[in-house]
């Protein structure tokens, strides 16, 4: 692998599994801060799921769209010159998790509990959300498969476009975006390599037969349109869980829209509440920090 289009990524804190794969992990913001005894993410507060024990990662950094929301920077992607396997995925975990929070250990950083810190050496949680899409990794059933019988929960976080790989999958909880309510506004703002609007909305009609959630990032003046159309897609879908979060400028993605383009909480909660009116969709929390409200499909 090309050692120049890595270094703005290792830079950001990337740990590369391997010198020939773009398979990385990096600890999200939340999870330092829950490892420094502060807030946790939404995950805990929606799933249970603990920051501090969990760890982000992708196998692949390749992505089949440019979503003009993405916080990634298009022009450092680097080359993959081969996939790297599960196992050694696996078997890096607990080194390069430990490694990129070495700086928060409990003996040089007094905010952090030892507890906490031998917790967060010992993580039970993958999310497979860092960056890329997931589904593009030839191996990915067989990842997950192994993580599961490590013990390891998984998020699956999919833009959709590869229903066949998805249904191969079996991770604790599958996400699937819908950042569009018709393949017109899915071609301006997620800008895929080909039209795959077909592919998103079969993916969603495999959420029904397993544990999932819809994940809308909502961009104002962009895709914060038509709800009812959005609620049309998700009651077919099935899907357990609809998460509607709005867009962060953050990263790369201010080289693309402005800060008016971030909706304020009450725009997404708004917003949600008309996705709800229209469907069989009930409002069953929200994270104002975050700007993120959870939806849950009445049974």
């Amino acid at each position: 692998m090309p050692s120049d289009p890595c270094k703005p990524l290792q830079k950001q804190g990337y740990q590369f599994f391997s010198k020939t794969s773009t398979a990385a992990l990096k600890p999200c913001m939340w999870c330092k801060r829950a490892l420094a005894g502060g807030d946790m993410c939404y995950k805990h507060q929606f799933y249970g799921i603990d920051s501090h024990r969990c760890v982000q990662m992708t196998p692949t950094l390749r992505c089949n769209q440019r979503c003009r929301f993405c916080w990634r920077s298009f022009e450092h992607e680097p080359v993959e010159a081969e996939e790297c396997s599960p196992e050694m995925i696996l078997a890096g975990i607990h080194k390069y998790q430990k490694k990129a929070l070495a700086g928060y250990n409990a003996v040089l950083d007094n905010t952090v509990t030892e507890e906490k810190w031998q917790e967060a050496l010992d993580p039970r949680h993958v999310a497979i959300s860092l960056s890329g899409e997931p589904t593009l990794y030839s191996r990915l059933p067989e990842l997950i498969d192994l993580f599961t019988s490590k013990g390891y929960t998984t998020f699956l976080v999919s833009n959709g476009t590869n229903p066949d790989m998805l249904r191969r999958c079996r991770p604790f909880q599958t996400y699937v975006s819908l950042d569009a309510p018709d393949r017109e506004t899915y071609q301006k703002v997620c800008r895929p390599h080909g039209d795959y609007w077909d592919r998103v909305r079969e993916s969603l009609t495999l959420l029904g037969s397993r544990r999932s959630a819809i994940r809308v990032t909502l961009v104002k003046g962009l895709n914060d349109v038509a709800p009812e159309q959005y609620a049309a897609i998700m009651q077919g879908s099935g899907a357990r869980f609809v998460e509607i979060k709005g867009y962060m400028y953050l990263g790369y993605s201010r080289n693309r829209l402005a800060r008016e383009n971030m909706p304020e909480h009450a725009d997404v909660r708004a917003f949600a509440e008309k996705v709800a009116d229209a469907c069989d969709y009930r409002i069953k929390d929200e994270n104002k920090l975050s700007r993120v409200v959870v939806l849950e499909h009445m049974t």
